[in-house]
């Protein structure tokens, strides 16, 4: 129960984040075998672009809309 307290506690430190990005609704993706998170705002994200943010994470873009989030190596990034 401690864990599900944890992950709520930090989902709703993520909501004011998620607020800003302005998406009606959000898609979450995990490939488990390539350790990929994927994120799209919109579906289909129809992206035209990709930035590079850091190591491993791709913003994908249509225009200068921001449609998706690619995020690499995930469970590195958040270890238990």
């Amino acid at each position: 129960m401690a864990t599900a307290a944890v992950a709520i506690k930090e989902i709703f430190a993520a909501l004011p984040h998620i607020k800003k990005t302005g998406a009606n609704h959000l898609w979450f993706d995990f490939d488990k075998e390539a350790d990929v998170l994927y994120v799209s705002m919109e579906r289909p994200q129809n992206a035209t672009d990709t930035d590079i943010l850091e190591d491993g994470v791709f913003l994908r873009l249509r225009g200068k809309k921001v449609v998706g989030m690619t995020i690499t190596n995930i469970s590195r990034r958040f270890k238990k």
